[in-house]
């Protein structure tokens, strides 16, 4: 696919801030990225008071296709996909698979957004379960792709075992690393260690094709020892969830401290530029946008509350995706993987 190529649907109402976050977003992202359009879907007046009150104007590379319905953020989703099949979120998954955009962002809400982009696209050949990912720092100023984040509570060995397939696919293509490494998450490093779908899982990586190390424990997740790291949607939401409130405390507990007298207010002045760039190291906002891997098309969830900025960043995520070919990437991984798998049954009769 060329550069020239990519095109990004917009759900411009979802997340709690809509139009007043996405338009704005929008705008900056194609400044600054003249080979990517974007489509803003939704209610056309309201996107048409943001772009005025920033004073854009339509054209080749930005458009508005009109949805009539919006989704809330806490609307079930069965509500979603049963009573607003015109909504924003509905209308710009549609136009991924017409084909009339390659990517799709949303920040509405999540299970709305995993059910329609099922529904509406359904799962790459061999893929169970959809799963999500992201792409979070480490010590060592690499990503780390980490999934599931939450859209499965229980996980067969295979399935987890597709997860990885996903993750290694999606981190290959954005990243541009040949055979990442994947740990699989677990209580301990030690192969004796974890739940029996934990171990099985093991089993079943190590005979696969991936590049996969081993078991690796919570405080990997930061530390850059592997690329990839596999998890079922509990464990990984509760990590994500518990990463996030420890990042606020210790921002809270930084601005406390420096804020405490005149003192400590001095040492805050002339720590700032080493402040300035910690801040800019550890910014959540940079990490921004979730990938749905396993649907046959690209769909980038957004943080509910994200900023301009946040925002931003999840548009770059989607387009860099679409720019990889990660859907189609993910589809061959996952044939050649159940080719090992068919074939693991006739080589050991053979034996």
């Amino acid at each position: 696919m060329s550069a020239m190529d990519i095109t990004v649907a917009v759900d411009a109402m979802g997340g709690d801030h809509g139009t007043h976050v996405t338009v704005p977003a929008v705008l900056r992202f194609l400044d600054q990225h003249p080979n990517v359009n974007v489509v803003l879907v939704g209610l056309p007046d309201a996107i048409d008071v943001e772009l005025r009150a920033h004073k854009a104007q339509l054209g080749p590379r930005l458009r508005v296709h009109a949805a009539s319905e919006v989704v809330t953020m806490d609307e079930s989703p069965q509500s979603a996909m049963k009573n607003k099949k015109d909504s924003s979120m509905r209308v710009a998954i549609n136009l991924v698979k017409s084909g009339e955009a390659h990517a799709c962002v949303s920040a509405g809400n999540t299970g709305a957004l995993m059910a329609t982009a099922r529904f509406v696209l359904k799962t790459i050949d061999g893929i169970e379960r959809p799963a999500i990912a992201k792409m979070m720092p480490s010590v060592k100023g690499t990503e780390t792709c980490v999934l599931d984040l939450g859209a499965n509570v229980d996980c067969t060995p295979l399935q987890l075992v597709q997860f990885a397939v996903m993750g290694s696919s999606l981190f290959a293509a954005v990243k541009g690393k040949d055979a990442p490494a994947i740990g699989l998450l677990n209580i301990g490093s030690e192969d004796i260690k974890g739940t029996d779908v934990i171990k099985q899982t093991a089993e079943l990586l190590r005979s696969s094709r991936l590049n996969f190390v081993g078991n690796v424990e919570g405080n990997d997740l930061y530390s850059g020892a592997v690329d990839v790291i596999v998890t079922d949607g509990f464990t990984g939401n509760v990590a994500l969830k518990t990463s996030e409130g420890i990042a606020k405390m210790m921002e809270r507990f930084l601005r406390e401290e420096f804020t405490r007298n005149a003192f400590t207010k001095a040492l805050a002045m002339a720590a700032w530029p080493v402040l300035s760039r910690f801040k800019k190291r550890v910014d959540p906002r940079r990490f921004n946008g979730a990938s749905l891997v396993g649907l046959k098309g690209i769909v980038v969830k957004s943080h509910g509350g994200a900023d301009r900025m946040a925002f931003y960043w999840a548009l770059k995520q989607a387009a860099d995706e679409a720019r990889a070919g990660v859907t189609q990437r993910i589809a061959e991984q996952v044939q050649q993987q159940l080719a090992d798998l068919a074939a693991r049954p006739a080589a050991a009769a053979d034996q």
